[in-house]
């Protein structure tokens, strides 16, 4: 997870000063999407970033004057085609930016930025909410704006004056079964923005050379999940076809928040899967959660192919549902 809005809590603290700036809208090749942040101090420090460096240097000097101020305001930039070039983009484009000095009487309130900071900590899905004719500010949950939730979208709404910036949680992939398929889908995961976890108590299986640089437990689910969890950010993916190892962690996974849970088998083989956990007293519909057999069905051979039709379901059921 970035940092931004803590770092510039933290550089409040200090006393040093501090504003956040978030791009609220773009049109043409923006360099940054809708939602990035930076945070700048009162000593000119830098975190994060609106543009890629092409408007950082006036969003600096505007959040000095709004620091003296106290005063949040809009900015619009045209970012040139040659230093849109220089960040990697073939063409210009122009944002809107919200500029907020922390802790001032027409700023973000340090009250509303320290529940952000601590919903964030605790991987809660967040949205701070403004009226940018008012500055009035809020935050808000997952049930509010579902679809921004689910999309990662943060954005102006259809009145054009309330911004949402939503604040999700990074996205984990809980991996269960350190098998020939993990180790082609946790390389995919973390291209896709994924922090994987891998859960086998079979040390042949669970060996850091085979995994080299992940986080591997070898431990059973039940035990290995105790302390770490599942939650709506979570991809919980079973790739044993092993009930001793499989069906603790499927018990777990329809007990939790877990936007997706995939379980490797036959047709036959979830068949029986389901048996077991209706003789466990699981409801058709929670079981109806599982997407079984695993992945899209793309035709997948080998064990890479297969990997590929898993994190295509998986970033269907996370960006569409399920």
């Amino acid at each position: 997870m970035d940092r931004i809005p803590e770092q510039a809590l933290d550089w409040h603290r200090a006393g040093k000063g501090a504003a956040l700036a978030s791009v609220v809208e773009t049109w043409g090749s923006a360099p940054r999407r809708v939602g990035a942040m930076l945070a700048v101090s009162g000593d000119g420090e830098l975190a994060g970033s609106v543009s890629g460096g092409c408007v950082e240097g006036a969003v600096v000097t505007e959040a000095l004057d709004a620091l003296e101020s106290g005063r949040s305001l809009m900015l619009t930039y045209g970012v040139a085609d040659n230093d849109a070039f220089a960040v990697g983009l073939a063409c210009g484009g122009t944002i809107r930016i919200l500029l907020q000095p922390i802790g001032t009487e027409g700023g973000l309130p340090v009250e509303t930025l320290e529940a952000l900071c601590r919903d964030r900590a605790a991987r809660t899905p967040v949205a701070y909410v403004i009226d940018t004719e008012t500055w009035e500010g809020s935050l808000a949950g997952q049930a509010d704006y579902p679809e921004r939730f689910r999309s990662d979208r943060s954005g102006m709404l259809e009145d054009q004056r309330t911004f949402v910036a939503i604040h999700n949680p990074p996205l984990r992939m809980t991996i269960i079964g350190a098998v020939h398929i993990a180790q082609a889908l946790v390389r995919m995961a973390r291209i896709a923005g994924y922090d994987p976890l891998i859960v086998d108590p079979r040390p042949a299986f669970a060996a850091e050379s085979r995994f080299p640089g992940e986080t591997i437990l070898d431990d059973y689910p039940e035990e290995a999940l105790k302390d770490r969890g599942l939650d709506s950010r979570t991809a919980l993916v079973l790739l044993t076809h092993d009930p001793k190892i499989d069906d603790p962690a499927l018990e777990l996974g329809l007990k939790s928040a877990a936007f997706y849970i995939g379980a490797l088998g036959s047709t036959r083989t979830h068949a029986k899967r389901v048996s077991r956990l209706e003789d466990r007293g699981f409801a058709p519909g929670e079981i109806a959660r599982i997407h079984a057999p695993i992945g899209l069905d793309i035709g997948a051979a080998g064990p890479a192919e297969i990997a590929v039709a898993v994190m295509a379901e998986v970033t269907r059921v996370l960006r569409r549902g399920a």
